[in-house]
Parts: C-alpha cells; structure tokens; sequence
C-alpha cells in the first residue's frame, strides 16, 4: 500500500478541523457522548478525504527509467 502524500495528509487534517468546528458549532452540544460521536465523524470524514485525493502519476522520464531497471535485472534467456 503506498504512503499518503503530504496533499493527502494536508487535506485530510484540515477536513477533520474545520468538520469538527462546524459540526460542534450548528449542533451547539455540550455533552461528551456527543462530542465523542462528532470526533470520530470528523476523523472518518477526513480520512475518506485523504484518501480519495489523487496520488500523483510517476512521469514518463521516471516510468522509463524504472521499465531500464527492471529490463536489466531481468535474466536473459539462452
């Protein structure tokens, strides 16, 4: 699985703050059920986000050079 990119954590975490202020603030709850429901609402919500932004495609210059790569480690045939 490939690690998120920096994007992807950025958007992540700022969807889990400004989620979670929104939803404390037009549900006006000042109880900790509540809150705990809202956090962890929050946190799916920025994870869904996080990861449905692209990660970004490997340039024909690097596709190239790991296709050589791979081509010379590859065992030629007799």
């Amino acid at each position: 699985m490939p690690r998120p990119t920096v994007a992807q954590l950025a958007y992540g975490l700022c969807t889990v703050i400004l989620s979670t202020l929104a939803m404390l603030l037009l549900s006006q709850t000042g109880s900790g059920p509540a809150i705990a429901v809202i956090a962890v609402v929050a946190l799916a919500l920025g994870v869904l986000v996080a990861m449905t932004v692209p990660a970004p495609k490997a340039s024909p210059a690097t596709a190239r050079q790991a296709s050589a790569e791979r081509n010379e480690r590859e065992p030629v045939a007799p």
